[in-house]
């Protein structure tokens, strides 16, 4: 890790000249690109930074503060190891944000979410059900106990619910797979426990829902990577269909 490697202006890429704190966030991008910029380095200080790059410290704040807000960097207090603005890799919240505010401004249908939803987690299944671990599928077991609890809460079934859906992701191996499922997941979180809530036939669906997780788990631990990738569709289309604010 190195601390406060150069960072200077990004190479003309032609068209409108950038706005200052665009000129900032395109060089910082330009060094992550050419591996300049890696995870745990610090960027130069404010003024530093402004001077290098041409541009007045309010433009470098702005910048920041929007790297910050897309989990590229986070902002440390003072000096030493932990002080200054230090690259950082959080796709999975960064992702979520993205995703819970255009979902909830309409800009990415309900409908559209769901089929990404269906497409991603027929892949993880699979992954999972070929590359799962005995702790893997241990806790996979655990979440499902939690949720067969007779007087579980809608808002503990839906904490324990996600955590499952997660879990079978991570058992996949491929973080970018997790990550998305992750940001996709949590940013239906609000309107799924909306909705639970909503619902007049709550034990009926709740039935519904844990029975699909029993066959997509079985289907994991039988190493069956069609039939989970099966099961979990089916699973994923009854509870969107189920629930209130799809109909």
């Amino acid at each position: 890790m190195s601390e406060n490697p150069p960072v200077t202006a990004a190479s003309d890429r032609g068209g409108e000249r950038p706005r200052a704190y665009d000129a900032v966030i395109a060089a910082v991008e330009e060094q992550i690109v050419a591996g300049q910029l890696r995870v745990g380095d610090r960027l130069p200080g404010e003024r530093d930074l402004a001077a290098r790059l041409g541009v007045s410290r309010a433009a470098v704040r702005e910048a920041l503060r929007m790297l910050q807000a897309l989990g590229v960097v986070r902002a440390g207090v003072g000096v030493g190891p932990d002080g200054g603005t230090a690259l950082v890799s959080m796709p999975s919240e960064s992702l979520t944000l993205f995703l819970r505010l255009h979902v909830a401004l309409a800009n990415f249908p309900t409908d559209d979410v769901i089929e990404a939803r269906v497409m991603l987690e027929r892949w993880s299944v699979g992954l999972a059900a070929r590359h799962a671990t005995q702790a893997d599928l241990d806790a996979l077991a655990g979440f499902l106990a939690g949720m067969e609890e007779p007087d579980v809460s809608r808002e503990r079934f839906n904490d324990l619910d996600i955590a499952f859906h997660l879990a079978l992701a991570e058992a996949g191996g491929n973080r970018l797979v997790t990550d998305m499922t992750t940001a996709i997941r949590a940013s239906m979180k609000a309107p799924i426990l909306a909705s639970f809530h909503a619902t007049p036939a709550w034990d009926e669906l709740v039935d519904g829902l844990r029975a699909g997780h029993r066959r997509v788990h079985d289907a994991v631990v039988a190493r069956d990577a069609e039939a989970a990738a099966d099961a979990v569709e089916e699973h994923v289309r009854y509870a969107y269909s189920a629930l209130s604010w799809t109909n």
